[in-house]
């Protein structure tokens, strides 16, 4: 049977993309950012997952704000990278997984949830910029992937419950898959961080740290938040709690935390990493 084996939390920022691209391992703006890392692969390593969920938010790359479905998973052979404008030239492409996907795209409409079926999904910044910090060489490819795309950008938004409920979904239709796998969920983006407006800049340090902490042994607590909240707590962008929400429901009950970091400013984004691993 397949198994989640845990799940990491990351920012998914366009800028980590060009630090990374430029190698800024070591310049002072960047190195404590990335050495939250190291910790994080040697996980994975250990775990040796096959497959990985990545839960994001497409920045236009698929949807726009005239069609953006609440959630979207890929079922494709393989998903592309493509411009997106940033100046970094597109990726390899990430192998999928259609058996599994098809299953728990099954899955979640038998438990009532509308999903969109994509075989095909280009995949951005919000997707690739997450394996790459967990994955860094690019020639490999050493899991497959199924994109979980769910809109935070035209309101309205899915409720953090609503987004608990989907993880604890995925959760469901992953153990009743009779493949043994084991299978890793990332949920990116966040944490606070406002792009425009007059708040523009805007991070709210003790609610991130406040969120690290809960999501682990209560994330019911995050899940009675509304997107107002969400947006007044933590900025309008901040609203991309929903995607962890959406990992931790994934776990099950139970986790144990492995490790985490935080950092402020990163491309004004509080960033935040978390690597939980499920209970056996």
């Amino acid at each position: 049977m397949a198994k989640i084996v845990g799940g990491v939390t990351t920012s998914h920022i366009p800028a980590i993309g060009n630090a990374i691209a430029n190698e800024l391992f070591e310049d002072p703006y960047w190195k404590p950012f990335f050495d939250g890392y190291p910790k994080a692969r040697e996980w994975l390593a250990e775990v040796k997952p096959d497959v990985a969920i990545v839960v994001y938010n497409d920045h236009g790359l698929n949807f726009f704000l005239d069609k953006m479905p609440t959630f979207s998973i890929g079922a494709a052979p393989e998903y592309q990278n493509k411009d997106e404008g940033w100046g970094l030239k597109p990726l390899p492409p990430y192998p999928g997984d259609p058996e599994l996907s098809w299953h728990i795209i099954e899955s979640l409409v038998n438990d009532e949830f509308d999903i969109c079926s994509c075989q095909e999904m280009a995949v951005d910044h919000g997707f690739t910029v997450p394996m790459a910090l967990l994955w860094p060489d690019q020639t490999q490819r050493p899991v497959r992937t199924i994109p979980v795309a769910v809109n935070t950008v035209q309101h309205p938004l899915p409720t953090p419950a609503r987004c608990l409920k989907l993880g604890e979904a995925i959760g469901r239709a992953v153990a009743s898959y009779p493949k043994d796998l084991k299978v890793v969920v990332l949920g990116t983006g966040g944490l606070s961080h406002q792009l425009d407006g007059e708040r523009a800049g805007f991070i709210n340090k003790d609610f991130d740290l406040m969120c690290l902490e809960k999501i682990v042994d209560e994330p019911e607590a995050l899940a009675k938040y509304s997107i107002h909240d969400l947006v007044r707590l933590a900025g309008a962008q901040g609203a991309e709690l929903i995607l962890w929400l959406i990992m931790r429901g994934a776990l099950g009950r139970k986790v144990s935390k492995v490790h985490s970091n935080y950092h402020i400013p990163i491309s004004n984004t509080g960033a935040g990493l978390l690597v939980l691993e499920s209970a056996a």
